[in-house]
């Protein structure tokens, strides 16, 4: 797995303290990009919390999954969670060390009492000591939140004293773009209230050495979800369901708990889970298996062999504006290109980590991820791969096939009902469910005239 060390620099530690005024959260920031540029701590809220204890736990939830790695268990190492302010609301990410569960709360207007947030993405600390401090968290006294240094801390900063470094696997920045793409295609499955919700949520297992192998499904009946053996009409996936175990942070406090998944076509999926919280909602995304990262499931990638989308991203980030809601039909008319083509476009910049996607609202997000997310186009396996066979006159097309040499062996790729298949293993294992093949994509390639030179789009 390729590594790369990510350096976090604070001004002071994130602190939960008590004065006469009351309880202040002050959350330090990191470097970010917000619409002013880039900036060293940039400062995006400042006051009240209307339901500060289940802020806390919802907050604690979201660093629980950056710490943790649900399969095959190594020494921890965890990326702060990435904050964003959308003008109307806050929003806490993280992705597991695993690349299997993404995360995030979405603290929404009525929960920042009536506050506006600034615009812009950076990562925020949290520390031990303050997750300890949170943890004992009681009463719903007032609470003020701080998201980035007080007016004090801005002229007489000097320079970071606080510094983290972490290790930034490229398969965690491919997994951010992969959860958006994956998500994107839900629909809500069901929705349980708040005593079903707990009923049903206690009753899965909390660690991984109980929980039964495979894929697991359920499906709504009434108004609970029943466990079924097999992926009926209506069911979703509950893959490695002790990956939920973070929602227990904020149970008590649930409204209701929302499912969404796709179709279920007999494979195992992704589904997303959502507990409703007062002013705010919790969302964690787990891959298909425990096993498997969203890293590689491949969404991303046929808008990344085209040239048409590289152009299309650089028109349509230009008109981003950290929207809470990014409405297509909008982009479309702004830009005078095709809702498909924006799809595409926003597709790439997820690649970047410029866009995410809310399923409560069905529409995608701005955010700059505050680190160098392209790395995770021009270190993906297949696309750096399929562009060399491209490059190198592997791919020989005639009519609606092509051949491609790869290696020793020669592939045969066929394209019907808008979809390549393929003569290769990875093509007999997964049958388009992951992305395109190498092979596949590397004729894709070819037949739009993609630049392939270079390695990079």
């Amino acid at each position: 797995m390729t590594r790369s060390v990510q350096a976090l620099a604070y001004s002071r530690p994130s602190a939960l303290d008590s004065s006469q005024r009351g309880q202040l959260l002050g959350l330090e920031t990191s470097g970010g990009l917000t619409p002013r540029g880039i900036e060293s701590h940039p400062r995006f809220f400042s006051g009240l919390l209307t339901s500060p204890r289940i802020a806390a736990r919802g907050l604690l939830a979201v660093a629980d999954v950056a710490s943790a790695r649900y399969y095959r268990t190594a020494p921890p190492s965890s990326l702060d969670p990435v904050v964003t302010g959308n003008g109307d609301r806050l929003r806490f990410e993280s992705f597991s060390g695993c690349c299997g569960v993404y995360a995030r709360l979405d603290v929404l207007q009525e929960g920042l009492d009536g506050a506006r947030t600034d615009h812009g993405t950076t990562n925020v600390d949290v520390n031990n000591p303050l997750r300890e401090a949170l943890s004992r968290m009681a009463g719903d006294d007032p609470l003020h939140l701080r998201v980035g240094p007080d007016e004090l801390a801005v002229t007489t900063l000097d320079g970071p004293v606080v510094e983290k470094k972490v290790p930034l696997p490229d398969r965690w920045l491919r997994g951010f773009a992969e959860a958006q793409v994956v998500s994107a295609g839900f629909d809500l499955r069901a929705e349980l209230s708040t005593a079903e919700a707990v009923r049903f949520l206690r009753s899965l297992p909390r660690s991984s050495g109980n929980a039964s192998r495979g894929a697991q499904w359920v499906i709504p009946a009434g108004k609970t979800l029943r466990p079924t053996t097999r992926p009926v009409a209506g069911a979703v996936c509950l893959p490695g369901p002790e990956r939920l175990v973070a929602l227990q942070r904020v149970l008590r406090h649930a409204t209701s708990l929302r499912v969404y998944g796709p179709v279920a076509d007999g494979a195992a999926s992704a589904s997303a889970w959502e507990v409703v919280l007062p002013g705010m909602r919790l969302t964690l995304t787990l891959s298909p298996e425990a096993s498997r990262g969203f890293s590689g499931e491949g969404g991303v990638l046929d808008a990344l062999a085209t040239d048409d989308a590289a152009a299309d991203a650089e028109l349509v980030s230009v008109l981003l504006a950290w929207e809470p809601r990014i409405d297509l039909a909008d982009l479309a008319e702004q830009s005078g290109l095709t809702v498909e083509r924006v799809r595409a476009a926003l597709t790439r910049l997820g690649t970047a980590g410029r866009v995410g996607y809310d399923l409560a609202d069905a529409s995608y997000f701005h955010r700059e991820l505050p680190y160098d997310a392209d790395r995770a186009e021009r270190h993906n396996p297949r696309l750096v791969a399929a562009r060399q066979l491209a490059a190198s006159g592997a791919v020989v097309l005639d009519g609606d096939t092509a051949a491609v040499a790869s290696g020793e062996r020669r592939y045969q790729v066929r394209e019907g009902d808008g979809m390549l298949s393929c003569t290769c293993q990875w093509w007999a294992d997964y049958r388009g469910r992951r992305g395109p093949c190498k092979h596949a994509l590397a004729v894709r390639m070819v037949r739009r005239g993609a630049p392939v030179a270079g390695g990079a789009a």
